[in-house]
């Protein structure tokens, strides 16, 4: 998986490109974590991003209980339909803040 960063209105996007799994979600959350260090909100862009496993899913929710202790928020955008719908079995949908297509 690879990570870009950008600044989108003041705060931080992160687009993730490839699979967010076991061998990627240690340095994904890493990432995140730093970049909720800033005190910046996070914008994650799913555009590029094709599979999410139970490991990118405690990522993701490690990720939001940072965010929301420091005051932040972290926005999930262009999430496709398949890790909508885990989002959706898990109970993820009900947790994060995700933009409507």
């Amino acid at each position: 998986m690879n990570i870009s960063k950008s600044t989108e209105n003041g705060q931080t996007v992160l687009k993730l490109n490839g699979r967010l799994d076991t061998t990627t979600a240690p340095d994904f959350q890493d990432t995140l974590l730093g970049e909720i260090k800033t005190g910046k909100s996070i914008l994650l862009d799913f555009s590029e991003l094709a599979y999410v496993s139970s490991a990118g899913l405690r990522s993701l929710l490690t990720g939001q209980k940072a965010v929301a202790a420091g005051g932040q928020t972290m926005t999930l955008r262009h999430v496709s339909d398949e890790i909508m719908e885990v989002f959706d079995m898990t109970g993820f949908s009900d947790i994060l803040t995700i933009e409507s297509a």
